[in-house]
């Protein structure tokens, strides 16, 4: 269970954003780029919030609305680590 923090709160690449991609997600996309390396997910972040918004992304499944809006927080707030 990835601790999201609470809206208004900050959202941080390796406490909240990282963690919300499992081992199969990041070996899924690992010929594309690491989900798991703040780079390669700040230059994807648009194409992933669009992926996660319409369910496509995870191929297994969606997001919870929750874990999305914190991603969409940690893109609003230009994407600290």
């Amino acid at each position: 269970m990835v601790a999201l923090s609470a809206e208004g709160e900050p959202v941080g690449f390796e406490r909240q954003v990282k963690p919300l991609f499992r081992p199969r997600d990041r070996e899924s996309m690992r010929s594309a780029f690491d989900l798991w390396d703040y780079d390669d997910v700040k230059s994807h972040a648009t194409a992933i919030l669009e992926r996660l918004r319409n369910g496509s992304m995870p191929c297994d499944g969606a997001w919870p609305a929750e874990d999305v809006g914190a991603f969409q927080r940690w893109v609003d707030s230009e994407m600290p680590e």
